[in-house]
């Protein structure tokens, strides 16, 4: 009796387990997420929040020139990279989205948005997909949600998107914002990610991704991601800035410099190639106290500094070169 008790108990927990990996086996993402196309840059993003780490790694894919996709809840990472073949192949995101659903066992508990070049969309919510959870798929994006406080979220990014203006990637931010002030993920807060790819193939695929930023572990995902959103902005300035100093326009570099420092005034590197810039161009007195401000914040500025004259990243007499090493 007892022999046949025990074998009971090792059949049902070998019978649990066979049905969890039904479920389990799977990466977890259960978020709240758009894609979505700049009608005017034709820019394509995704944009995700999820109680889940790392949220970005497994959610967001896209490809310039093709489009974007988002595969959350019980997550098939397959759907990305096959759903990009799909829209090369010339399916259209619902053709991608009704064949990829189709082909998976673990239809009930999927979620996933498909968006093209051509600002088409389509999104699915498998039955079974924790509530509350449902999604909105119109010209230009989609919004998908699961597991989510109350049915307010999704709705919300939406009208948020909608109804905003400026650079797809503020939009797509705004739009997070608004699905966690209508509630957001039941768990609360743990990661995010913005990805944003160009609306045109390039033969320069190293520069496909324009944004690839993410959060993978903090208590304010979607807020540390419009963090690193600013500071991308502001070395797009100082990039900016280089090449104007490339084409000998320094009225230029020195007006993106500027708008550089203004977003980030305690950013010392930023200030520093600033004032690298104003030596090389005359403007030694100008120069003089960013220098003094960066160096005495670390003195490995300083010990930089004294290496860029023998790679010809500085032209200054000695007499000069010595002023700037003698600052404390």
């Amino acid at each position: 009796m007892k022999k046949h008790f025990i074998t009971l108990i090792f059949i049902l927990i070998t019978s649990m387990n066979i049905k969890s990996q039904t479920f389990y086996s799977e990466p977890f993402a259960h978020t709240f997420s758009i894609v979505a196309r700049d009608a005017v840059t034709g820019e394509m993003g995704v944009a995700v929040q999820s109680h889940w780490f790392s949220v970005g790694s497994i959610v967001s894919w896209g490809e310039s020139g093709v489009g974007v996709v988002a595969t959350q809840s019980f997550v098939n990472p397959s759907f990305g990279l096959r759903g990009l073949e799909l829209l090369k192949s010339g399916k259209s995101p619902q053709e991608a989205v009704d064949e990829l659903i189709a082909s998976d066992e673990g239809r009930d508990v999927r979620q996933l948005a498909i968006l093209d070049t051509k600002g088409r969309s389509a999104s699915y919510t498998g039955k079974n997909c924790i509530p509350d959870a449902g999604n909105i798929a119109k010209e230009n994006y989609s919004v998908q949600a699961n597991m989510m406080l109350n049915n307010t979220v999704w709705p919300a990014m939406s009208e948020a998107f909608e109804n905003s203006s400026g650079p797809l990637a503020e939009r797509l931010i705004t739009a997070l914002e608004a699905g966690q002030n209508a509630g957001g993920d039941i768990r609360g807060k743990q990661s995010a990610c913005l990805l944003i790819v160009k609306g045109e193939v390039t033969d320069k695929p190293w520069e496909d991704k324009m944004f690839d930023l993410r959060v993978d572990d903090s208590p304010e995902p979607i807020a540390e991601l419009k963090r690193l959103l600013k500071v991308y902005r502001a070395y797009e300035h100082m990039n900016n800035g280089d090449v104007a100093v490339e084409k000998n326009d320094m009225k230029l570099a020195m007006k993106e410099y500027s708008a550089a420092e203004e977003m980030f005034p305690e950013n010392s590197e930023m200030k520093f190639w600033h004032a690298v810039t104003l030596v090389n161009n005359g403007k030694l007195d100008e120069a003089l106290p960013m220098f003094e401000d960066v160096f005495s914040k670390d003195e490995n500025w300083k010990l930089l500094f004294s290496r860029l004259p023998q790679v010809g990243l500085v032209n200054l007499s000695d007499a000069d070169l010595k002023i700037v090493m003698d600052l404390k």
